[in-house]
């Protein structure tokens, strides 16, 4: 098993190794490049964004700023919509699904570092390359959900279909469908019901 099946199955992996150094720049790259475009320059924008993203929808739009650790680990459903600073740091699969909102600052985390300082901090190889040991877990955010300004999602959690994620809130254990949750760590208030319903307020405008 290489060091990328490592990262991608949850295994500790060297991050410095088997071109992994390699396919980070070339993403950085990319971000970089489309960071500086114009939203009125679509097709440059759907150009940079089709090479940086292969599993996105045709339909999904990145508002940008938007960074991201390599791009061919994250999957994105059909029309979704990230507004500023979107950040997927994709050493494991993520796995969004269609209709999703996310609002500004946005960050799904799938690194884990050891806790131990003596597995955790940086090594040096006999050439001098300098590594780390690390792992992660895999992202899932169900359809229809809406992620709030500022909300991180951390490695390993799912979030069901239908969900709501408040404002600030840390995403640490997975969410029921159709839930509204916030807080740090992130709790579920309570369900989503039909009494949410916006068509009395559109009523009393």
């Amino acid at each position: 098993m290489n060091e990328l099946e490592k990262m991608l199955s949850g295994k500790p992996y060297d991050a410095s190794a088997d071109g992994l150094p390699q396919k980070r720049a070339e993403a950085h790259r990319l971000c970089s490049l489309y960071n500086a475009t114009y939203e009125t320059e679509e097709e440059k924008r759907a150009d940079i964004l089709g090479k940086l993203l292969r599993h996105a929808h045709s339909s999904a739009y990145i508002q940008g700023p938007f960074y991201c650790d390599y791009g061919d680990y994250l999957t994105i459903g059909k029309n979704f919509y990230a507004n500023f600073n979107f950040t997927v740091l994709d050493c494991c699969p993520v796995t969004i699904g269609d209709d999703v909102f996310i609002g500004p600052n946005v960050s799904l985390l799938t690194p884990v570092h050891p806790l131990r300082w003596q597995q955790r901090n940086i090594r040096f190889k006999p050439d001098g390359t300098a590594y780390d040991y690390e792992y992660a877990k895999p992202i899932v955010i169900g359809n229809n959900c809406w992620l709030a300004g500022n909300v991180t999602v951390i490695g390993g959690v799912t979030i069901g279909e239908g969900c709501v994620i408040g404002a600030g809130s840390v995403v640490t254990r997975d969410i029921p469908p159709n839930s509204l949750a916030v807080g740090n760590p992130c709790r579920v208030l309570r369900q989503i019901t039909d009494k949410d319903d916006i068509a009395e307020l559109i009523n009393k405008i």
